[in-house]
């Protein structure tokens, strides 16, 4: 019986408690516009815990506001995707080309290689094309 209600020691592990714990807990309502526009203040303000933005807002605390583009992040996103598309042509490229040297003759492999060549300039002349559209996407919406 006098086993069971003696403290008991505390060991080494587990988290180390802190000097000023946060126990004090609040409760808000909002009606559906405030709640809106709070989520808006919030994502507005990059901080990742809504209990952390309401804290900075009430002990005024400096917020930052980060603001995306969300047309530069759709370009950015679809370029990535062509560049990927681009390199899976790059590797099937070059086992179109170890194929045909394995399977067919010299000569009608050679007439094959023209063929490739020629649309594998045309496709330098697309790749060039969207550099140049990039460069102009850059000057006239990054710039700022």
């Amino acid at each position: 019986m006098n086993e069971s209600k003696e403290t008991r020691k505390r060991g080494k592990g587990g988290r180390p408690p802190k000097n000023d714990p946060a126990e004090n807990c609040l409760m808000v309502r909002f009606t559906d516009a405030e709640y809106a526009k709070f989520l808006t203040m919030y994502e507005q303000s990059g901080i990742r815990s809504k209990a952390r933005f309401i804290l900075a807002r009430i002990f005024g605390e400096a917020l930052r506001v980060i603001k995306t583009d969300s047309s530069a992040l759709d370009f950015v996103m679809k370029l990535s995707a062509l560049y990927g598309q681009i390199r899976s042509v790059g590797v099937n490229y070059n086992q179109v080309v170890k194929q045909l040297h394995t399977t067919f003759g010299e000569k009608k492999a050679l007439a094959m290689l023209y063929k490739l060549e020629q649309e594998t300039i045309e496709l330098s002349k697309i790749g060039h094309e969207v550099l140049q559209l990039c460069e102009r996407f850059k000057e006239e919406y990054l710039s700022e």
